[in-house]
C-alpha cells in the first residue's frame, strides 16, 4: 500500500498511473490536523494543485479508533452529489478515486485561505460566514430531501456513521457516563430510526475553508442518508464550546448560533420541516456537547476545567430538556457564566 506521506512513494505513484507527466515539476505539503485521513497537497507549475487523502485504518487519537479505510469511496461518492446540492464554490470537484490504494484526488483551494475553526478561535466571527454555514447546511438538506429515492440508494450505508460517529460519541459516552447513558442510547436507537435526507456527519468549522470571504466545506466520508438533526446538533456544539471557552467573544458566539438555526429554519420553510427536527436537533447538541468532551474525541482547546463544566451542565439539561434551540442556548451560555462569575 502507497503511503502518500512518503515523498518517494507517492512521486512513484503518481508517475507510475500516469497522473503526472514524467518530467513534471512539483512540491509536496503535508497538511496535519486530521485524525482519520493522511493528506498531501501537490503543488504543481502552471496547473491546478491538488490535495490528495487516503483514509488510514487506525485513527490518529489517544485511545484505540479503526474504521475501514474504503470510506474514502463514500467521500469521494459524497463530492459527486454535494457538487450538485451545494451552492456554486462550495464544494472543492473531484480529479480521481483509486479504489486500491483508498485513495483520492480533489482540486486544492486556491490561495489564499484559511481554516474557519482557526479564525474563530482568534475571535474572528463575521455574521455573513456564519449565515453561509447555515444556507449551505439547508442546501444540502433540502436538495437531497427532494431526490430522496436516488440519493438513498446511493448513501443507505450507515456503517461509517456509526463507527467514526455514534459509536466513539455517543456510546462511549454512555458506556464512561452512566448518568446520561439512558439518553444517549435512546437517540442512538432513534438516529438509527430516522431517515429523511443526506447527513454530512462532519458538519464542523474545522472542515470548512475561507477563501475571498466565501466557505467551502471540506471532509465528507461520514456522509450518510439518515437525520438532518444529527449535522444541526453537531455544528451548534463547535458554536456553542466556543461561547464557552472565548469568555471575551461568549456574547458574540450566543448569537451566532442563534443565528445560525435560524437562517437554517428559514431557508427550509419552503419544505415541511423534516419530524420533530427542532427537539432532536436538541437532543443531538445536548449529546454532542458531552461527547466531545468525554468521547473518543474530546476538543482540544477546552481546559480540564471546562471539559468538567460542560459536561454538569449538559447532565442537567438533559435531565431537565429545553424545548426550543433558543432556550438551549440561553441555558447553556447562563450556565457557564454562573460558574465564571
Amino acid at each position: 500500500m502507497t503511503d502518500i506521506e512518503n515523498l518517494n512513494e507517492l512521486k512513484t505513484y503518481l508517475r507510475m498511473t500516469g497522473r503526472l507527466e514524467p518530467n513534471e515539476v512539483f512540491e509536496v505539503q503535508i497538511l496535519v490536523g486530521g485524525v482519520s485521513n493522511r493528506t498531501v497537497l501537490l503543488k504543481r507549475k502552471h496547473r491546478q494543485n491538488w490535495v490528495l487523502k487516503q483514509a488510514l485504518e487506525k485513527l490518529r487519537v489517544k485511545v484505540d479508533w479503526f474504521s475501514n479505510p474504503k470510506r474514502i469511496h463514500r467521500e469521494a461518492a459524497g463530492m459527486r452529489y454535494l457538487y450538485q446540492f451545494a451552492p456554486e464554490g462550495s464544494i472543492t470537484r473531484l480529479v480521481f478515486e483509486d479504489e486500491a490504494e483508498h485513495i483520492l484526488a480533489m482540486e486544492a483551494v486556491a490561495d489564499p485561505h484559511e481554516n474557519w475553526k482557526i479564525m474563530l478561535l482568534r475571535k474572528e466571527l463575521k455574521v455573513d460566514h456564519v449565515e453561509q454555514f447555515a444556507q449551505l447546511l439547508a442546501s444540502i438538506h433540502k436538495e437531497a430531501f427532494l431526490k430522496a429515492d436516488e440519493v438513498k440508494k446511493v448513501f443507505a450505508d450507515r456503517s461509517y456513521f456509526e463507527n467514526l460517529r455514534l459509536e466513539p460519541y455517543y456510546l462511549y459516552t454512555a458506556e464512561h457516563m452512566p448518568e446520561a447513558a439512558n439518553f444517549l442510547r435512546q437517540l442512538v436507537d432513534d438516529t438509527r430510526q430516522r431517515l429523511f435526507t443526506l447527513v454530512h456527519g462532519d458538519y464542523s468549522p474545522k472542515n470548512v475553508l475561507v477563501h475571498q470571504d466565501r466557505l467551502i466545506l471540506l471532509d465528507h466520508e461520514v456522509i450518510h442518508f439518515g437525520d438532518p438533526a444529527f449535522d444541526i446538533g453537531f455544528a451548534m456544539t463547535h458554536l456553542l464550546s466556543k461561547a464557552h471557552h472565548l469568555t471575551e467573544a461568549r456574547a458574540a458566539f450566543q448569537e451566532a448560533a442563534l443565528q445560525f438555526w435560524h437562517s437554517y429554519a428559514a431557508y427550509m420553510q419552503p419544505l415541511a420541516f423534516f419530524k420533530n427536527l427542532e427537539t432532536y436537533a436538541i437532543r443531538h447538541t445536548l449529546a454532542c456537547l458531552l461527547a466531545r468532551v468525554k468521547g473518543r474525541s474530546p476538543l482540544e482547546y477546552l481546559t480540564a476545567f471546562e471539559q468538567d463544566r460542560q459536561k454538569d451542565l449538559v447532565i442537567k439539561l438533559i435531565h431537565k430538556e429545553p424545548q426550543t434551540i433558543q432556550e438551549l442556548i440561553r441555558l447553556f451560555v447562563k450556565g457557564v457564566e454562573r460558574v465564571d462569575n
